[in-house]
């Protein structure tokens, strides 16, 4: 790491980063807590194989960074805080690596709330919620609001749409061609809403058995990962790991949008979200469609209603169409505009609280 831990976070205007170890169940996890201007930090647990520790903390700052964010511009009264958890998932998942780490999210006294990310499931929110009640995403048959997917999937879907509304004068996805890049929980949910619209799907995944999943499925195109920017569609939807915008993929591509439910799309966010504009491509920030996940585990701390959840996942089209306008009336690239309404909201929090 180049920086110094101290010196990134606050560069990124982090509060509090968080080490975990147990050596009996192999546990080795990084709480960052970005923001609680707007309340509790609250952000998933995501279970990755990084390649070193540095890398993880690296993700888990960018990562929590983006849930301060998604909660302000989301209207959300929380704060963003992300964790990863550092190895394979197909062999260190066990109840005591969970119990272990839900003693961890405890002793932070509910300033960090957790819930499913990559690689983590309600189940294991459940073990999770043996040792803490900061923890949301528990199963249906715990009173809890069970998977976030298709939250996330349906925000993303409905943020696309109106992405398609700007460049095309109508929302329709009727035989637009959209490749999902990533079909796991997220990026499968997102194909059915797209073969409902009349869309026609391209998929492509690392992993073969999401592969068959969806294909025993849907009805999609199958694509190679090398081959992706090679082909012509309407919409590009990123829906793995993020930092897939960027300099080498923006000079291939040949999309007019970009939405997806990856966090953090943007390898650079000063650099490709100009170029993007430059290129003339579209793009619907992440941290404002992908938010569908988010308001609904939020909705457990208030008393879970289905309804409600849905909608305020229904308000990001309008919400969408919101930020594409004040980029052009800011001249700025839409994540900036993204990110300048969620700063104003903190900024107005930050200011109410301080004068109490």
């Amino acid at each position: 790491m180049q920086q110094s831990v101290f010196d990134l976070m606050q560069q990124m205007g982090h509060e509090q980063l968080v080490f975990c170890h147990d050596p009996y169940s192999g546990l080795n996890a990084i709480i960052a807590i970005h923001n609680t201007t707007l309340g509790p930090a609250l952000g998933g647990t995501r279970l990755w194989n990084y390649n070193s520790h540095e890398e993880g903390v690296i993700d888990a700052l960018r990562l929590s960074r983006g849930m301060t964010y998604k909660a302000a511009i989301s209207d959300l009264n929380l704060g963003g805080g992300k964790a990863v958890i550092i190895g394979d998932a197909n062999k260190i998942k066990s109840e005591g690596l969970w119990r272990r780490y839900g003693k961890f999210v405890d002793s932070l006294n509910g300033k960090y709330i957790t819930a499913e990310d990559v690689n983590t499931s309600a189940r294991d929110m459940e073990y999770i919620s043996l040792e803490t009640e900061h923890v949301t995403g528990v199963p249906e048959y715990m009173g809890g609001s069970g998977d976030p997917s298709p939250f996330t999937a349906y925000g993303v879907f409905v943020g696309m749409k109106a992405s398609a509304k700007k460049v095309w004068g109508n929302d329709s996805l009727a035989g637009k061609k959209v490749l999902v890049q990533g079909v796991g929980h997220v990026g499968q949910y997102l194909v059915g809403h797209l073969i409902e619209a009349g869309a026609k799907v391209m998929i492509s995944d690392i992993n073969e058995t999401r592969i068959k999943e969806t294909t025993d499925k849907f009805k999609v195109e199958v694509i190679n990962n090398s081959d992706i920017f090679a082909k012509e569609f309407d919409v590009y939807a990123p829906c793995a790991l993020g930092a897939t915008v960027n300099t080498e993929s923006i000079s291939k591509m040949k999309c007019p949008i970009i939405a997806g439910a990856a966090n953090n799309q943007l390898a650079e966010e000063r650099v490709h979200g100009p170029m993007l504009i430059e290129k003339g491509i579209l793009y619907a920030p992440d941290f404002l469609i992908n938010a569908g996940g988010l308001i609904n585990v939020s909705a457990e701390l208030d008393g879970y209603n289905h309804e409600r959840v849905m909608g305020n996942v229904e308000k990001i089209y309008n919400r969408t169409l919101e930020i594409f306008n004040l980029s052009e009336k800011e001249n700025v690239h839409t994540q900036a505009a993204a990110m300048m309404l969620a700063e104003k909201r903190l900024a107005d929090i930050a200011n109410v609280k301080s004068r109490l």
